[in-house]
């Protein structure tokens, strides 16, 4: 069961999402709160695994709320949902560590499958903009964020490894990395998780930054033979 906490500061949202939700057998809705303050609250009671977060909010937006919970609880997922198609926005909750970023007006069938591939270890990222990811991913790089990466992990990976980084830092899903190398989306989530583990790095945000910083994402790995 995959216990979701629900953020949004419009009380017909959130009433409605805990009921299209609530009717899937494997998410159990743990609270449902209408500001920042609140999520963290809930979070130290509840202990959601997934949680839907609107951005603008009073007491405490999103994307501070999303800062604080990702250095404090790293390992609950964070779905930015939202009406707004901003770039900023995007920017500031993929930096701070968000899974997912899904415009508001996405089927129930898409929100609950979001959450579920979330919780398994991918990225979503509406595919209204998609198109953004890159660039975004080459602001970060180029701002005062520094991924450090040991150099001895690095030798160490393999040329099947580069080509997954390079695909994530070019904005892929690990369903578009599956069907680009011809691999199973299982294969290349363990792969994934094998290669965040060697590189000490936190998720494939901090990977697909590291990637563009590094010129990988702009290199063409052949396949091994």
């Amino acid at each position: 069961m995959i216990k979701v906490l629900i953020a949004d500061d419009q009380e017909l949202i959130r009433q409605s999402l805990q009921i299209v939700l609530g009717i899937e057998k494997d998410l159990e809705i743990v609270d449902a709160v209408a500001n920042g303050k609140e999520v963290i609250r809930s979070v130290r009671r509840m202990k959601p695994d997934v949680i839907l977060m609107d951005i603008r909010m009073p007491e405490m937006d999103g994307v501070v709320c999303t800062q604080i919970i990702k250095e404090n609880y790293p390992g609950i997922k964070i779905i930015i949902l939202t009406t707004f198609d901003d770039d900023e926005y995007v920017f500031n909750a993929l930096k701070y560590g968000a899974s997912g970023y899904l415009l508001k007006g996405i089927s129930t069938k898409e929100l609950a499958d979001a959450i579920r591939k979330v919780y398994q270890g991918s990225a979503m990222i509406n595919s209204d903009i998609t198109s953004k990811v890159v660039k975004l991913f080459s602001k970060m790089a180029q701002s005062n964020i520094t991924i450090h990466v040991d150099e001895k992990e690095v030798a160490d990976l393999k040329q099947s490894e580069w080509q997954i980084i390079a695909l994530v830092g070019s904005g892929m899903s690990n369903k578009e990395i599956a069907g680009k190398l011809r691999l199973s989306e299982g294969t290349v989530r363990n792969n994934l998780s094998i290669i965040l583990s060697k590189l000490d790095l936190r998720d494939r945000t901090q990977l697909a930054i590291w990637a563009v910083q590094t010129g990988a994402v702009y290199k063409d790995f052949e396949e091994e033979k």
